[in-house]
């Protein structure tokens, strides 16, 4: 895949092996255009002027909509947006009624803005939480949720892809069985959408949430899709000005659609540079995306056991993606990068936002992340692998 001449930063900086898209990706020309064209031909605000800037922002905004609704194989009338995954995971642990079920399961291996909104709740006393663990393979066996999932169940929290292992649940698996007893599902796609084609009428998601610059598109941008059933029974948790049909002293009364979760003006320039990325990504082809990564990921799992690396979890797992964790030897995870970094290669260092995960991994210390992307290519995985080989000798 040749698409490294889409992305300026790339050309700024030639020799840059960018081994953290996990963290954020890098974004092209397409999406920084898009940003642009909205501060230099669209200006103003949507869903609230009459005017005719303000009429043309507010189809412009409704045809992303429906554009990343696409992308997802979600209807737009289910498609709310945030200004992250983070934004939409707390959406909804905080808008979902817990009032006739209040158990809810996830993992432990779950990224910070799954555990702590329901650690909150559990702290509260308002939900039940139970914090499935893994087997040594870095996985939950999907016996364990049917063991879990049962009629006390309100709601299941988990991803598709995970932020530390690279290795996603059977999320469609989850569903069915957490449907069987009548729980609701949210996945966390942070990791999975940039990286696999979704298809969210057909999985049995009930709630989807991602962000943006994960996926080529801007920060400070992301959505949540969820049933079209779920929007007027999801409680919001941000109110102000446009989640409303009409305000007294006496009540309010909220919006039927998606908006009565987006309080406040929106990141206009940020809903443009995200469908321009889900445009980008849909040229390309998820397929190609998929087939790409996968020669990467068997590639990066190659390099990282060639140096005698400690991967966390099953680094063959049939549907890793192209991240994988590591550890070297006598080695602190931020001594690897810091190295790493003065031959131009970038990794993330540290517990990913997801300490409970690396601690019962093992990795008590923290770990090394690799992630790849479609601008990375099969010699910049080997330059790591000789660069690890190089940085081993000193341990």
């Amino acid at each position: 895949m040749n698409v490294r001449n889409d992305f300026p930063i790339l050309g700024k900086y030639p020799s840059l092996t960018y081994l953290d898209s996990a963290c954020t990706s890098l974004k092209p020309r397409a999406v920084i255009a898009a940003q642009d064209e909205y501060y230099e031909e669209f200006g103003a605000c949507a869903g609230r002027s009459a005017h005719s800037l303000a009429r043309k922002t507010s189809g412009k905004i409704e045809e992303c909509r429906e554009g990343i609704a696409k992308f997802l194989g979600a209807k737009a009338g289910g498609l709310a947006f945030t200004k992250n995954a983070t934004e939409g995971l707390n959406l909804v642990a905080n808008s979902f009624d817990f009032s006739k079920r209040r158990q809810v399961i996830t993992t432990i291996l779950e990224h910070h803005s799954v555990l702590l909104p329901l650690m909150r709740l559990r702290d509260e006393g308002k939900i039940a939480l139970e914090m499935l663990r893994p087997g040594g393979d870095g996985m939950v066996a999907i016996e364990e949720w049917e063991l879990k999932i049962d009629r006390n169940t309100a709601l299941v929290l988990t991803n598709n892809a995970n932020n530390t292992t690279g290795i996603g649940h059977d999320a469609n698996a989850i569903c069915k069985i957490a449907h069987e007893s009548g729980a609701a599902v949210c996945i966390d796609g942070a990791q999975g959408v940039p990286h696999r084609k979704t298809d969210f009428a057909r999985s049995g998601f009930d709630f989807l949430c991602f962000s943006g610059h994960k996926m080529l598109g801007p920060t400070g941008i992301g959505a949540i899709a969820m049933g079209e059933e779920w929007v007027g029974k999801m409680r919001p948790f941000l109110l102000g000005g446009g989640t409303v049909k009409s305000v007294s002293e006496a009540k309010m009364e909220m919006l039927p659609s998606t908006e009565r979760f987006e309080a406040g003006i929106q990141n206009y320039s940020g809903i443009f540079g995200l469908a321009a990325a889900c445009g980008y990504l849909n040229k390309i082809g998820m397929g190609k995306v998929e087939e790409h990564e996968k020669k990467l990921a068997s590639l990066l799992a190659g390099a990282l056991e060639g140096v005698g690396a400690k991967i966390l979890g099953n680094p063959r797992a049939q549907n890793h993606s192209a991240l994988y964790s590591f550890n070297v030897a006598g080695a602190k995870p931020h001594d690897i990068a810091l190295l790493l970094d003065r031959k131009d290669i970038a990794v993330r260092s540290g517990f990913f936002c997801a300490q409970p995960g690396l601690e019962a991994l093992g990795a008590r210390q923290g770990a090394v992340r690799a992630s790849c992307y479609v601008y990375n290519s099969e010699q910049e995985v080997k330059r790591l692998g000789e660069a690890l080989q190089e940085i081993g000798r000193l341990y």
